[in-house]
């Protein structure tokens, strides 16, 4: 949401040295938006797990190849995306030990047969 309402300088710099027009930060904005609802709606989907974190060490990767300077500045793209490498992988494992009324394992007792 800052992208679209507060762009920051910052944001333009580092799209700008990716070779991108800063016409493409309020795409990007909406893209991070629809990110943001698909978290919301395929949390239950392992998989979305390990594609967030695959997007985060890219997203990391483009930062260090394009503009390495962006890593060591107050708030980088290192600790946040950091952490959510490592959100991404808890929930990853976490996911299969979430109780779910779609897979029920209760058992019927005896006295109600």
């Amino acid at each position: 949401m800052p992208k679209l309402l507060f762009p920051s300088v910052d944001e333009r710099t580092m799209i700008l040295a990716t070779g991108l027009s800063a016409a493409w930060l309020p795409l990007i904005g909406a893209v991070e938006l629809a990110l943001a609802a698909a978290t919301l709606t395929l949390w239950r989907w392992r998989n979305f797990f390990l594609m967030n974190a695959l997007a985060m060490v890219t997203a990391l990767a483009v930062v260090a190849l394009k503009s390495p300077s962006n890593l060591v500045a107050a708030f980088n793209p290192v600790t946040l995306n950091a952490a959510m490498i490592l959100l991404s992988l808890i929930g990853y494992l976490s996911a299969t030990d979430l109780p779910s009324a779609r897979r029920c394992l209760r058992n019927v007792p005896e006295e109600t047969q």
